[in-house]
């Protein structure tokens, strides 16, 4: 399990882990990334931090890949702070929101998807540059 800290924003928790997780905070932010996943492949794990099922996949996830395919880039959603970038990613590239939810996205589409302890199933392995 992570580390725990006070946002400093908000009087929420967050949770915290040695992972390379880039926020993803912004419209501005989703829109960048589906540009760039023209150039090499973006993850993007929805986590929904009130919630134990949640916070239990995405601590399985971290420790499945402690070593990392390389040429991915790797986001972190957090739905609680920003659920309409979830609502605009459902919108955008047609998947539906779930939560936990993990994204991989290639050339401007989702190419894998998977919910709850189906996102251990997907081998991102596969999708390295």
């Amino acid at each position: 399990m992570g580390l725990f800290f006070k946002n400093k924003s908000s009087n929420r928790t967050e949770e915290v882990s040695g992972f390379p997780w880039a926020p993803l905070v912004s419209n501005v932010g989703l829109e960048e990334l589906i540009r760039a996943s023209y150039d090499q492949p973006q993850v993007i794990f929805k986590h929904s931090t009130s919630c134990g099922i949640s916070r239990m996949v995405k601590s399985n996830f971290e420790k499945e890949y402690l070593q990392l395919p390389e040429g991915i880039d790797w986001y972190y959603l957090d739905l609680l702070s920003y659920r309409g970038i979830s609502n605009a990613i459902a919108d955008q590239l047609k998947i539906r929101h779930e939560s936990p939810q993990l994204l991989v996205i290639k050339n401007g589409e989702v190419v894998a998807h998977a919910s709850h302890s189906d996102i251990l199933t997907i081998n991102l392995f596969e999708y390295q540059n």
